[in-house]
């Protein structure tokens, strides 16, 4: 459905004057570094990562709201962007001929018109041939506010509308126009946290039940692993990773992308065993045992990437009946209510375990820790 093709995007102006380790030698900087990604019919496809990773420019430049240097941008077989390919005719399909769905972060919704309107517009500003009737214009408009839940506020004004409410009304006048392709740019970065959850949900049940191939942008992992059908973790303008959900939160291929997505405790080791996948790892507090479908052979330094909710915390010992368990003390604790969050000591690591909200041990007490192989994950060293 879209396929973005080596995507480069570089910007100059001010920081041609001030390097950064980004820069070629003329001073440009990579925004966007030869990205390369597929979104098949009727996914939601998120780019994840930190401010300045590169992936608003990516959207807007799938948009058309940005030009890139080079590359090659297809949504349903038709070529809205290639260029920077020698002996090639460059294409730069306007934005307003693309014919995509976009909402932004915020919201853009017209103040003086009603819900209504603001949802109409799109379609009353076409060029005359292919502007709809005013009838199929009412019908298209009152189908949309339906499936949004704001047919009951069509004669209201925007700006009487809650947050969340404007959320999904920016989110009609995208669909209204029945776009090829929905772009999203953090459509729910201005939302309270409860709201903003319950939104994911929503807004993952209209992506499903619609069927609307879509690209997400965000900067929230949890936003990301409710919402996605796959994501591309960004990093300096490159896609470090690029996978399903679960794939990307249990199997990390590197520790930036381990530390992005949730929390993590990372133990430095070397590898001194494999077999078929099972690995045997040695750590300066203890020998790890974990299943990993890496390629590391015997003496590679690694890090093994343990999530809080991976390790076991328990009063008693099972030496000899399961494997890795380290012995520590628990430094500190925190009730959150669903978990809680035990920080215990061992060695000079400091591993933080997540468990059931009945298990709540002391400070000072000695326990036992015990992570699970298929919970571990393997990560080069940087």
């Amino acid at each position: 459905m879209l396929r973005v093709d080596n995507l480069v995007k570089t910007f100059d102006g001010e920081r041609r004057r001030r390097r950064s380790p980004g820069a070629e030698a003329d001073g440009r900087v990579f925004a966007v570094n030869d990205v390369t990604f597929n979104v098949p019919e009727g996914a939601l496809f998120t780019l994840l990562g930190p401010s300045g990773c590169g992936k608003t420019t990516t959207l807007r430049s799938i948009a058309g709201l940005e030009r890139p240097d080079s590359g090659t941008i297809e949504v349903g077989g038709r070529v809205l962007f290639t260029g920077g390919l020698p002996g090639k005719k460059t294409v730069n399909v306007p934005a307003n001929e693309r014919g995509l769905g976009m909402v932004f972060q915020s919201y853009a919704i017209w103040p003086h018109m009603s819900v209504f309107d603001n949802v109409a517009f799109p379609l009353q500003v076409r060029k005359r041939a292919q502007r709809p009737g005013r009838m199929e214009i009412s019908e298209r408009v009152l189908r949309v506010l339906e499936t949004m839940e704001l047919a009951d506020l069509a004669d209201r004004l925007a700006t009487k509308l809650s947050g969340g409410q404007q959320q999904r009304l920016a989110l009609a006048r995208a669909l209204v126009i029945e776009p090829p392709l929905l772009l999203l740019d953090e459509p729910l970065s201005n939302l309270d946290a409860k709201l903003r959850e319950s939104l994911r949900y929503e807004l993952k049940r209209l992506q499903r039940e619609l069927g609307i191939t879509s690209v997400y942008v965000t900067h929230d992992q949890v936003e990301a692993l409710v919402l996605s059908t796959s994501i591309a973790v960004m990093k300096g303008g490159n896609v470090i990773q690029l996978g399903r959900p679960r794939e990307i939160y249990e199997n990390p291929n590197s520790r930036f992308v381990a530390e992005f997505i949730g929390t993590s405790n990372f133990i430095v080791g070397t590898v001194v065993a494999k077999e078929n996948e099972r690995y045997v790892v040695d750590t300066a507090d203890g020998r790890l045992m974990l299943d990993s479908a890496a390629s590391m052979p015997a003496g590679t330094d690694v890090i093994v990437s343990i999530r809080p909710e991976a390790v076991e915390v328990s009063t008693t010992s099972r030496a000899g009946e399961v494997p890795n368990e380290w012995t520590g003390t628990v430094l500190t604790r925190a009730f959150l209510g669903d978990a809680v969050d035990h920080v215990v000591a061992v060695g000079k690591h400091e591993i933080r375990a997540r468990g059931n909200p009945s298990v709540s041990i002391e400070q000072g007490t000695g326990v036992y820790l015990r992570m699970d192989p298929s919970k571990l994950a393997l990560v080069p060293v940087d």
